[in-house]
């Protein structure tokens, strides 16, 4: 069972995820908070999967709350949940080491797929942002294409596989099943990419794919 809490400002918000989620077999919400700074408390306390976080809240905001979690409870995943699109909040969400973004007026398919992806170890972007995020990439952006199979060269053939394979979206145990190889071995591996590139979570790793044209090699 997935255990998540939901933090939002606007009750109404919470209910409707809550609503959404309920109706995942493997799903629970476990808490909800109202602010940023409440979202953290329960978090420590309940020590949840998951940590579904609006940006946009008092006392303490979603992105504050998240880099909070990424620090006191590393083994807990935090996705943000937003009407926003704006790219400077999907770059501060990835810096501050959420592992999926989330928009409210997505289908609710999105959500749950997202909410079981980060659960799962994997990065989770709604395919509105994933295409904003992409798009970008392949419209000015090409430049760093370069630097960043430098980058990626810098790794063994095996990990930039395992680069590759987190890029397209896969999570440890797919990228297991992928590779015939056990969960924990992909753990190791992906905990390597992450700290060789000195990347705190696997949606930036899986943008480096992306420029260095890993994704489609694998």
């Amino acid at each position: 069972m997935i255990r998540v809490l939901l933090a939002d400002d606007e009750a109404m918000i919470r209910a409707g995820v809550r609503a959404i989620l309920g109706t995942a077999e493997d799903i629970e919400v476990v808490a909800e908070a109202a602010d940023g700074r409440e979202a953290v408390d329960l978090a420590l306390k309940h020590r949840p999967d998951v940590c579904l976080l609006d940006i946009r809240m008092p006392r303490l905001d979603g992105l504050q709350a998240a880099a909070e979690l990424h620090k006191a409870a590393p083994g807990t995943a935090v996705a943000m949940l937003t009407t926003f699109s704006e790219d400077e909040y999907i770059a501060s969400a990835l810096g501050s080491g959420a592992a999926g973004f989330l928009l409210k007026s997505g289908n609710p398919r999105e959500l749950i797929a997202g909410v079981q992806a980060v659960a799962e170890g994997g990065a989770y972007l709604s395919p509105s942002i994933a295409r904003r995020v992409i798009s970008r990439l392949g419209a000015g952006q090409l430049g760093k294409q370069a630097a960043a199979r430098a980058r990626a060269e810098e790794l063994t053939a095996r990990e930039r596989e395992v680069l590759a394979l987190v890029g397209a979206g896969l999570s440890n145990a797919e990228i297991a099943g992928r590779l015939h190889v056990v969960e924990g071995t992909v753990k190791a591996y992906v905990s390597q990419v992450l700290a060789r590139l000195g990347f705190k979570n696997r949606v930036q790793a899986a943008i480096l794919a992306y420029e260095a044209g890993l994704v489609g090699e694998e």
